[in-house]
């Protein structure tokens, strides 16, 4: 059986992204301890940078739960100043409620993300008009395709008449 419990000393940095201005380690917590319907990680997010583009989804809701440092949380056309023991709502739908984390102190910022698990996601980027489709369980996906949201086509595009 595997151990319901993880310590956050214990975790392991699984998800490294060094990509400028998009620099943050994350290590999963969830798949460690056995969670089936949520999902959940300890990201590390150095001053002055940005753990991912601005974006919205259309399945999953995620809460964010700061443990040390502070920041600025973008959220639809709003900012809010972030500091420890903050806790963020972002739940599904379009670009009034993306959302995206900086690190605006001079001190590393930690925070714990939760997120529901769903088979089928859609992502919008308002900033860069791209679209992420997504398909099958996490670390599974039978479906993933990004795209820029102004390459829609008609519905019978392509197909025979």
């Amino acid at each position: 059986m595997m151990k319901p419990v993880m310590n956050l000393d214990e975790a392991e940095f699984d998800d490294v992204e060094e990509n400028g201005l998009y620099t943050s380690s994350r290590a999963t917590i969830s798949d460690h301890i056995g969670a089936r319907k949520l999902g959940y990680n300890l990201t590390v997010l150095p001053p002055g940078k940005v753990q991912c583009p601005f974006h919205c989804h259309h399945g999953e809701e995620e809460m964010f739960f700061i443990l040390e440092g502070e920041g600025e949380l973008r959220f639809g056309d709003k900012r809010f100043p972030i500091h420890r023991h903050d806790v963020i709502a972002c739940p599904p739908g379009g670009p009034d409620v993306a959302h995206q984390i900086s690190n605006t102190g001079t001190t590393t910022m930690r925070y714990l993300s939760l997120s529901t698990l769903v088979e089928v996601e859609a992502c919008e980027y308002p900033d860069s008009g791209k679209v992420l489709i997504a398909s099958g369980k996490r670390g599974n996906r039978t479906l993933r395709k990004m795209f820029r949201a102004e390459e829609t086509v008609d519905y019978y595009d392509r197909e025979k008449r």
